[in-house]
């Protein structure tokens, strides 16, 4: 961030209880609650929002410009300034960390929702890979998961052990997160694709999360004590899986330089690693340090993975630790795409104590 950037914080956050299955709600019921809690924690009303942004995918859903639909939570009046990417609410909230540096607005709304249960997540994110080459043979997201597990197996970087070690260590710390599921331990059960096991393999389940962002001194009238957005970028690896190094990640490495994330040490680190693997990965792209860091307190993607929310989640997770005061500079990371193929990071802090 330059000098004559203006400072811009995470002033709100809220999410669902994240649950196997929503299909007593649609994507509006569930998103509702979430609004409305995320709003009230300020004080404000959707009047006072400048600018609104949403991510989603329609893909999920199975119908066209469903985030249209979406826009009924929000509410029709009056008009709003609003915007929607096809990613994850990371991105979303990136986009409106942007329009916030323009001036225009003082306050941003991000949201975001997925709903996995009607249909094969698997297969779903099939559509994501190159469409002349991979994509006809039908490989799916465990699978590719489980040749980047066996990369990391083959070059010594882990082991099967080292593996279901992450898996328990995310599952025990949701004993204090009432929104994750599954919550507390679970076994570590059999091979999904070898070498993952059910317990190395994030939870299919329905959930959404909603941020306000918030610039200037009316972050500090909103929050008694605002998590600052530091710096922020995000990058792509080619689409090509095989001309890349599965067991390294040079895009997170790159984001996070460019965040400033390499110029002081961070307390929390919430990385969005939907499987156990990819923690082991990010660790070594963000060089973490297990004694230093608090990594994924809230137990991460592996306790809770609402597609096109999760990324979303670990930025207002690591925010929501600076607003009670445990966490004084956090890193928050969101991925894309197969085998962390697109990488977001920002870094947070507090105002001195």
């Amino acid at each position: 961030m330059t000098a004559h950037q203006r400072e811009i914080a995470v002033v709100a956050f809220a999410q669902t209880d994240h649950r196997r299955t929503t299909d007593d709600l649609s994507e509006v019921e569930m998103l509702m609650p979430v609004l409305h809690d995320v709003l009230a924690q300020t004080g404000l009303k959707t009047a006072d929002i400048g600018f609104t942004c949403s991510g989603s995918c329609d893909y999920l859903a199975g119908r066209a410009f469903s985030f249209t639909l979406a826009l009924d939570g929000v509410g029709a009046w009056p008009p709003i300034s609003e915007s929607h990417v096809e990613m994850d609410g990371a991105w979303a909230l990136y986009e409106a960390w942007t329009t916030l540096l323009t001036g225009d607005t003082d306050t941003a709304l991000v949201y975001s929702y997925g709903k996995s249960s009607p249909g094969s997540l698997r297969d779903v994110l099939t559509r994501q890979l190159d469409p002349y080459y991979v994509a006809p043979l039908w490989p799916d997201s465990v699978a590719l998961a489980a040749l980047q597990a066996q990369a990391l197996i083959d070059a010594g970087h882990t082991d099967e052990p080292a593996l279901a070690a992450v898996g328990t260590r995310s599952r025990e710390t949701t004993t204090a997160n009432p929104h994750a599921r599954p919550r507390g331990p679970v076994p570590q059960g059999d091979y999904v694709v070898r070498p993952l096991r059910t317990g190395d393999c994030a939870p299919v389940g329905d959930g959404a999360a909603a941020v306000v962002l918030a610039a200037g001194e009316r972050a500090r009238e909103l929050c008694e004590r605002p998590a600052w957005i530091r710096g922020i970028d995000h990058r792509v690896e080619p689409h090509g899986l095989g001309v890349r190094d599965l067991t390294d990640s040079p895009s997170t490495r790159l984001a996070a330089e460019r965040a400033g994330a390499f110029e002081r040490p961070v307390d929390t680190a919430e990385l969005h690693a939907p499987f156990s693997s990819q923690e082991v990965v990010l660790r070594r792209a963000l060089r973490l340090d297990d004694e230093q860091v608090a990594v994924n307190p809230s137990g991460g993607a592996l306790a809770a993975n609402p597609v096109m929310a999760a990324g979303l989640i670990r930025i207002g997770e690591a925010a929501s630790r600076i607003h009670r005061g445990a966490s004084d500079r956090a890193l928050a990371h969101a991925t894309s795409g197969p085998c962390l193929q697109q990488n977001l990071v920002a870094v947070l802090e507090g105002d001195p104590r």
